[in-house]
C-alpha cells in the first residue's frame, strides 16, 4: 500500500490553518520542526488545560486530499493545510489504518500512527457548518471522525510535495484508530 505526499504545511504560531511549505523537517519523538504543536508533551490547547505532562501523540496530522473533494461537493472550500494538517497525502485510506501502521516518507522519515483526530468547534469557525461534514455518525449510530489522523515521529527527515508514502502495518491484530 502506497501513496503520496501532496502537501506540507507548518505555524509556528496558534492558528486554525497552517500555511504551504517547500519541505518541512521531522524531528524524532518532537513532530515538525517550528510549528507549534511539536513538542514531547501535549502542545494543543484544549489537551494543555486537561493535564500538560502527558505524553504528545498528536505530534503530525496528517489528512487526506481526497476528502477536500467531498467536501467541495457539498459546497466547502478546502485545501491544504486550512484544517491544520501538516502533511497532506493522496492515494492512501488514512482513516482505515490501524493503530501503531507506520508511514515511510520521502528520504526516510518515519511516522506512527497514534489515532484519529478529534475536530473541536474550531472548525465551524473556519467554515460554518463544516463540523457536521467530517464528524458525524454510520448507519448504526456509531461516531465517525473523518478529520484525518495523528501521529508521532519515530525517525525524523525531511519530507516535500511529491514524495512518496510506503505503508507498514502493525504485525499481529490490528486495533481499530480511535480519538487522540
Amino acid at each position: 500500500m502506497s501513496g503520496r505526499v501532496t502537501a506540507v504545511s507548518s505555524n509556528g504560531e496558534y492558528s486554525f490553518s497552517k500555511p504551504n511549505r517547500d519541505s518541512i523537517r521531522l524531528l524524532a519523538g518532537l513532530g515538525v520542526e517550528g510549528d507549534v504543536h511539536a513538542g514531547v508533551t501535549v502542545r494543543h490547547r484544549s489537551r494543555v488545560a486537561q493535564d500538560p505532562t502527558r505524553p504528545n501523540l498528536r505530534q503530525v496530522h496528517l489528512m487526506h486530499e481526497e476528502l477536500f473533494a467531498e467536501l467541495g461537493e457539498a459546497g466547502f472550500e478546502v485545501g491544504p493545510g486550512d484544517l491544520g494538517e501538516n502533511i497532506t497525502t493522496r492515494g492512501l485510506d488514512l482513516l482505515g489504518l490501524p493503530t501503531g501502521t507506520l508511514l515511510r516518507l520521502g528520504g526516510g522519515a518515519v511516522l506512527e500512527v497514534t489515532g484519529l483526530r478529534n475536530p473541536c468547534q474550531r472548525i465551524d469557525a473556519f467554515r460554518d457548518g463544516l463540523l457536521k461534514q467530517v464528524v458525524g455518525r454510520d448507519q448504526e449510530g456509531n461516531l465517525v471522525r473523518r478529520a484525518g489522523i495523528m501521529s508521532v515521529v519515530r525517525e525524523g527527515g525531511v519530507v516535500r510535495p511529491g514524495d512518496a508514502v510506503e505503508v507498514e502495518l502493525p504485525s499481529g491484530a490490528h486495533r481499530p484508530l480511535e480519538r487522540v
